[in-house]
């Protein structure tokens, strides 16, 4: 919606509503005065030379309510503006356009906080989904994901690019508690025609196809929660295998040395002694980094993994208003 109605009213000698405030030389509302429109609007604050300019308060027949800086009768500046639905933004405008940094609440809950150009979304911004928490931090283009971002979630977040809204390209998701990361790419595919319901649209949707995982050491990190452990996604089991077999020969060798404290390494079973050594390094590798080596990486090769538990893109976002 939008005052526009009576924009020019000033100019044209028709009926004007009723005025109460200051006038200029030439007749004209000037300085601080109240107006009711013949539509039924109402407007308080400011004029210059019969248009409203400077701060002023607009109240729509409708309920909708614009409280800020208005320039030839236009918003234009900072202003917060209500909708009749609910929603309202709070921030820039520029001739009664959104545009330049603000921040919609949204009917159901959503925030927006960004850049803005021509009443959408365009620009830097974060948008919050309210039932969820889940936040896309990122860029946008008419409204929609475009560009880099980030998806973040309570477990986890999803570092990629979005295009018209959809994710697309190479990325990684982050488990910062469990301490991995996993790479891959989200590929456009075809639905399943078991997938798709009668008299839907069967456009192509993004898959997520994993190429490795990284495991990273963070000293800030605390222990993974089990719903974390279960996002990760299968290591390889050839190293599960080999990791059961160090332990269980660390564990006969020490109750070897506990029967004989007198046992000199050369002469250890070989394969013991290959088992202390990894031992050993294993315990340096998990020793707290230095302050410039607090991610050090072990890279894992791994199958592509079913993105079905993976969230490619955030629910629908709510769609920008026109005034």
């Amino acid at each position: 919606m939008s005052d526009d109605e009576d924009v020019g009213e000033e100019d044209g000698g028709l009926y004007l509503g009723e005025y109460e405030g200051g006038r200029n030389e030439q007749d004209e509302r000037h300085g601080y005065g109240k107006a009711i429109l013949p539509n039924g609007d109402t407007y308080e604050g400011y004029y210059v030379d019969g248009k409203r300019h400077g701060q002023g308060v607009y109240r729509f027949k409708s309920g909708a309510r614009y409280f800020g800086d208005y320039k030839e009768n236009k918003k234009h500046g900072k202003g917060v503006f209500y909708y009749p639905d609910g929603s309202h933004y709070d921030g820039e405008w520029i001739e009664d356009q959104r545009a330049g940094l603000g921040i919609y609440t949204y009917i159901n809950g959503d925030t927006y906080q960004g850049d803005w150009r021509d009443n959408t979304r365009s620009g830097r911004g974060t948008y919050t989904f309210s039932q969820t928490g889940l936040k896309y931090a990122g860029l946008w283009k008419n409204g929609k994901m475009n560009g880099n971002g980030e998806l973040v979630t309570d477990h986890h977040k999803y570092v990629g690019t979005w295009k018209n809204g959809l994710v697309q390209g190479k990325g990684k998701y982050v488990f910062p508690r469990a301490g991995c990361i996993q790479t891959g790419e989200y590929i456009t595919v075809k639905k399943d025609p078991s997938e798709v319901e009668e008299d839907e649209d069967q456009e192509p949707v993004p898959r997520w196809k994993a190429s490795k995982i990284e495991r990273f050491i963070d000293i800030n990190c605390e222990p993974p929660t089990e719903s974390e452990l279960h996002d990760i996604p299968e290591q390889n089991p050839e190293l599960t295998r080999i990791t059961e077999k160090q332990e269980t020969e660390g564990a006969e060798f020490e109750q070897q040395e506990q029967q004989n404290p007198e046992i000199q390494l050369s002469e250890q079973n070989p394969e013991l002694t290959r088992v202390t050594e990894l031992t050993e390094l294993q315990q340096q590798e998990t020793e707290l980094p230095l302050e410039s080596e607090k991610q050090e990486t072990e890279v894992v090769e791994t199958p592509a993994v079913d993105a079905a538990d993976a969230e490619p893109s955030p629910p629908e976002v709510a769609p920008d208003k026109d005034d």
